[in-house]
């Protein structure tokens, strides 16, 4: 989920811009965060369509999610790691807590936004009754606020409450966090997600004014040995995706962790030297941006070169979606992002995503980065992240990555 001077999580008086693409989410505006909603079908629609939702969610029922990662750490002793759970590589979503005594949420821990937010229980929305909500009367250490919050989106508008209450993450607790309760959330979209809210990673410019990110109101307690969190995406065939916090468990990556500064500190931005396939520059030709977005599901760039890369791999577009023959992902070569002087290849395994049958895969992905500025910029979403463990360096300002294993 990203925003820039526009994007989604912003609960916002002047917001940014951000790109939840998870749901095909997009955000654009400055002073409000805008979405649109209705270019991309849900998880929940497209399996729903192929008849394979009743079976899906027998198999992974949304009440797992909500007791999924309570029982201890799979990292090591030393560090606080958050069990995360895959959802089709499409979504991943952890649990935390808020309030005295805890009440559980399912949120999705995104990079390219700053701020929390649940449903409240006065929402009465179908997306909210459809999820958790948070019941401040239930928190003996809830503190209320007057400060409205809002979220527009392309399909309707989302608002609420600005709130503080005690934040549980792992063995972590935030106290007097801030986060938002929305009241209202008239998105259809929203119904049938596999989490009820989002917890920003993000730096504190891209937070609601006045108020401390849930990661530095941590290191502001002294909460946190060392100013770092980095994330292991897994597969549909592997299992354990972790958010670690605090420190780095080394046994979920090989090799050495190659270190890249940070260009801008509001997203988890870095310089991006060039894309290129078979040798040939295909994109951020004389150099370029690109943010590391775990709130974003595929590889978003500008249009104009996502159409040509759709060419390039034979993509064609059917049905909202491009399409693209399931024996190109053991034929076509990688793309190259090179980053820092470091060739970081992304295969056609993983551009390239298989569908519902056997002769049915579709492109990873998507345009509409222009949106963002002149600048050329592109989105790393999950499709980059599973093939490469990455550490968020607060204390040096930096993003370390190396190949997960």
């Amino acid at each position: 989920m990203l925003r820039t001077c526009s994007f989604l999580s912003t609960w916002t008086q002047e917001r940014s811009m951000k790109w939840l693409v998870i749901l095909g989410l997009v955000a654009l505006s400055e002073c409000l965060v805008i979405i649109p909603l209705t270019k991309v079908k849900s998880i929940r629609e497209n399996l729903r369509e192929k008849d394979l939702l009743i079976n899906f969610l027998k198999e992974h029922p949304y009440s797992m999610i909500q007791k999924f990662g309570l029982k201890g750490s799979f990292c090591s002793p030393k560090i606080s790691c958050l069990r995360l759970w895959n959802y089709l590589d499409m979504v991943y979503v952890g649990n935390i807590t808020i309030g005295t005594p805890p009440q559980l949420f399912s949120v999705i821990f995104d990079t390219g936004s700053s701020d929390l937010w649940v449903p409240s229980n006065q929402c009465q929305s179908r997306a909210c009754v459809t999820h958790r909500s948070f019941n401040p009367i239930l928190s003996s250490t809830f503190q209320s606020t007057n400060r409205t919050v809002k979220l527009a989106l392309h399909s309707g508008l989302v608002s609420g409450l600005l709130g503080y209450d005690t934040v549980k993450i792992g063995r972590f607790k935030s106290e007097n966090q801030a986060f938002g309760l929305s009241q209202s959330e008239p998105i259809k979209e929203l119904e049938n997600a596999f989490f009820d809210g989002v917890l920003g990673l993000g730096y504190p410019s891209l937070a609601i004014q006045g108020t401390t990110p849930v990661f530095d109101n941590l290191r502001k307690q002294g909460q946190i040995p060392e100013p770092v969190f980095a994330l292991y995406l897994s597969t549909k065939t592997r299992k354990g995706s972790a958010l670690m916090i605090g420190g780095v468990d080394n046994s979920f990556f090989t090799g050495d962790l190659k270190w890249v500064p940070l260009s801008a500190r509001n997203y988890w931005q870095i310089a991006l030297d060039r894309i290129t396939w078979r040798g040939v520059v295909v994109g951020c030709t004389r150099g370029c941006q690109a943010i590391v977005d775990t709130g974003s599901a595929f590889l978003l760039g500008p249009s104009r070169l996502i159409s040509s890369i759709q060419k390039i791999i034979q993509a064609r577009f059917i049905e909202n979606e491009y399409q693209v023959r399931c024996c190109a992902r053991t034929t076509l070569a990688d793309f190259i992002f090179t980053i820092n002087n470091v060739q970081y290849p992304v295969p056609a395994r993983a551009y390239i995503r298989k569908g519902s049958t056997p002769r049915r895969c579709y492109s990873n992905f998507s345009g509409g980065t222009e949106s963002l500025g002149k600048e050329e910029t592109w989105i790393l979403g999950e499709v980059f992240l599973r093939l490469y463990f990455t550490v968020f360096d607060r204390g040096q300002n930096r993003i370390g990555l190396a190949i997960a294993v």
